[in-house]
């Protein structure tokens, strides 16, 4: 792991030390008696029962290192002691959990904080450039009197995931077992917006709460779309809803998605939403498209004539390119369907996707290989296809061969009926990315292998296409020829004509 921290903490030390000038006689000269070294313990549950047989890993960032690790007994309980300084600075430690068949997320109220690592350089790779793996974990500096209780873990198994995915709002179907005849997804609110006659309206899916005009600013630069929708408050843009500077923000990638609605375009938004001067155009979303630490001169946009995703390198250019702002802020009433969080967690700019980090966030491992040909997603409950080059056709006969899928074909061993796999909807599709991954596909086809060459993390997919566009069950509503597609590399959502041959994914 790169860590910044350490080498600036040093520096300070040396510079303190040499500062003060002069030398000094007499006093206490013996060294400051040393801190006791801290400890961190806590519980893994799974629905609300302890889990017993998690490894618990304790990582020393300071030197990169494991520094001790603990399997959870049937009381579900680990700790570690013995956590000190590092020489002049304080140790950083970082801790995760695994097992076989779950994921999980972290849970601390203080003393520590939880965030995602890059934890690409501790393992060996057979291809350059490295591809990218990030861990959640409670990250813990060990300062006097630092010691920490219920830094807990709780385990995911698909049974009881973090989100639910909305429906796209697809109405017409076109074949058997495309999105609107498979009609999957969390149904809208029969109101789906409500107008709150103070400039705001809020969504009863989400619980977001958008400016009614999305057309108060100027089209214009990322940088300057940020600060536009950080500086908005009551007064402006037709507000009376007494809201303040900061409590605005520009929507990151999933909060801009949400208001796709599938069935409709010029603009693809839901009918009867009470939004005022919507454009046909591209507005912004906060999230980069990540391009590594140093930074990234693009940020992911959507096209609101139909819903299409932009990542051309001309119209979502943060320096240069001019597109529309539509500022949402969070309410505590919440809605039907909580959004997942992009990953993103690198901040390019105040403000931004990495910077705020909203939405309900990844679970670490977060796939489950079933072992019978499927994969498992904790986030969502999803189980996929794990064959991803198995299914290869136009976008109808596509779709019919998943409709017949069954145990015996594409590797799959689960015991599937024909009928129970269906051609992933755009949400559906979608909810695979992690857009700290500037390479999805790369991404689920590595194997991470630990210093031994033994294996630490198979690969999600077996031989997920790169630079290729996957279907989804999806139709254009701008143009009924055409399908939504994902690209496998950015994740980025795209319409092609139903007649190309591409690949697809299957779910149930």
């Amino acid at each position: 792991m790169r860590r910044t921290y350490c080498v600036a903490a040093s520096l300070a030390f040396l510079l303190l030390a040499g500062c003060g000038g002069g030398s000094f006689s007499g006093g206490n000269t013996d060294p400051a008696p040393q801190p006791d070294p801290d400890s961190i313990s806590g519980s893994v549950i799974f629905k609300a029962n302890a889990l017993s047989g998690v490894k618990v890993t304790d990582f020393l960032t300071n030197s990169n290192v494991i520094y001790q690790t603990a399997t959870t007994e049937t009381s579900g309980s680990y700790s570690f002691t013995g956590m000190g300084t590092t020489g002049d600075v304080p140790g950083e430690y970082q801790v995760w959990a695994r097992k076989t068949g779950y994921g999980f997320y972290p849970s601390i109220s203080s003393g520590a904080k939880i965030e995602r690592a890059d934890y690409t350089g501790q393992f060996v790779q057979n291809q350059s450039p490295y591809i990218a793996i990030y861990f959640t974990v409670i990250d813990f500096d060990s300062l006097p009197n630092a010691s920490i209780t219920g830094a807990d873990f709780i385990a995911y198994d698909g049974s009881n995931p973090l989100v639910s995915l909305a429906a796209t709002g697809q109405q017409a179907s076109y074949v058997a077992g495309d999105d609107a005849w498979e009609r999957k997804g969390a149904a809208w609110p029969i109101d789906r917006f409500s107008d709150n006659n103070d400039g705001t309206v809020t969504d009863n899916l989400t619980g977001l709460i958008w400016l009614k005009n999305a057309a108060c600013f100027a089209s214009t630069t990322w940088s300057k779309a940020l600060s536009d929708a950080n500086d908005l408050a009551s007064g402006a843009c037709g507000l009376s809803d007494g809201s303040t500077a900061g409590q605005w923000r520009l929507p990151n990638l999933g909060e801009l998605e949400s208001l796709v609605d599938a069935s409709a375009a010029n603009p693809a938004i839901a009918a009867g939403s009470s939004f005022i001067q919507v454009s046909d155009g591209i507005y912004w979303s906060s999230t980069s498209y990540f391009g590594g630490e140093e930074g990234s001169p693009d940020a992911w946009a959507i096209r609101f004539s139909d819903g299409r995703y932009m990542n051309d390198s001309v119209s979502n250019v943060k320096a240069t390119s001019n597109n529309a702002v539509w500022p949402v802020k969070e309410t505590s009433k919440g809605g039907s369907v909580k959004l997942q969080a992009t990953g993103e967690y690198v901040v390019f700019a105040a403000g931004d996707d990495g910077s705020l980090q909203t939405g309900v966030r990844l679970t670490y491992p977060r796939w489950i290989d079933n072992a019978n040909g499927t994969v498992t997603d904790t986030m969502t409950g999803l189980i996929w296809l794990k064959q991803a080059d198995c299914i290869h056709a136009a976008w109808s006969d596509a779709i019919s061969t998943i409709n017949s899928l069954a145990e015996g074909a594409c590797g799959l061993t689960d015991g599937s009926n024909a009928g129970e796999w269906r051609m992933p909807n755009r949400n559906e599709m979608q909810s695979l990315s992690d857009r700290m991954e500037t390479n999805h596909a790369a991404f689920f086809n590595t194997t991470f292998l630990n210093s031994d060459n033994t294996v630490y993390q198979a690969a999600i997919f077996s031989n997920f296409i790169e630079t290729e566009f996957y279907w989804t069950s999806t139709t254009d509503a701008a143009d009924p020829t055409e399908a939504w597609t994902v690209y496998s590399c950015d994740f980025g959502v795209y319409d092609l004509s139903k007649a190309r041959v591409s690949y697809t994914l299957a779910v149930r």
